[in-house]
């Protein structure tokens, strides 16, 4: 219980319990919404069960300590976390609790990102006019996110130091736009067209 408890705080406080090994200014639930609990973003309910796994990116099998040490080296702009510290022996014990009763190897729905499928070719000014209408109040009209009272981010940084870098998930423009489309803005998932997150992901992530 105590291991669970130290991985949801690493999780949802990453940058207060793994400090050390983050290189921005987000925390791992600035994508993974929710503790990690919801469809179509990225949620950890599961994947304790699919790992190890093949990765076509690396080539290789992984295993779910690595896929977090990506996280953390790509979306965090960080350093991989030792195997046998704490807060990854946290992280591990707490999504197998969230991922308890799926079967091995099993997906489950909402798995990973709800991907668009169009022939929509993305429109970088459009997508800056819809990021100024429906995600600077969040974000900044900057991107540079907003501060909270203890100097975190209420709200994540989508470009610069302070967010993902080159490698992470979130800057292609496949996930992006997924991300974008289901979840955003905040409280407002699916309001937005499979065009319109197009755009404004094509806006973020150029």
């Amino acid at each position: 219980g105590d291991s669970i408890r130290l991985g949801q705080r690493v999780l949802t406080q990453t940058q207060v319990y793994a400090k050390a090994w983050v290189g921005n200014g987000l925390n791992c639930t600035s994508c993974h919404l929710n503790a990690g609990r919801t469809q179509n973003a990225a949620p950890w309910v599961g994947v304790y069960s699919v790992f190890p796994e093949y990765r076509s990116r690396s080539g290789s099998v992984n295993s779910l300590q690595d896929r977090v040490n990506d996280c953390f080296m790509r979306s965090m702009n960080g350093k991989p976390l030792p195997a046998n510290s704490p807060e990854m022996e946290g992280i591990v014990a707490y999504m197998a609790w969230l991922s308890r009763g799926v079967p091995t190897g099993v997906d489950v729905e909402g798995r990973g990102f709800r991907r668009i499928v169009s022939a929509h070719v993305p429109d970088e000014a459009h997508g800056r006019q819809l990021f100024a209408d429906k995600c600077s109040a969040c974000h900044g009209a900057d991107g540079q996110g907003m501060r909270a009272a203890d100097g975190g981010y209420a709200f994540p940084a989508l470009w610069g130091p302070k967010s993902f870098n080159i490698g992470a998930g979130m800057a292609r423009l496949g996930n992006a736009s997924a991300f974008v489309r289901w979840n955003m803005p905040l409280g407002q998932g699916g309001t937005l067209s499979d065009e319109e997150a197009l755009d404004v992901a094509a806006y973020f992530t150029r």
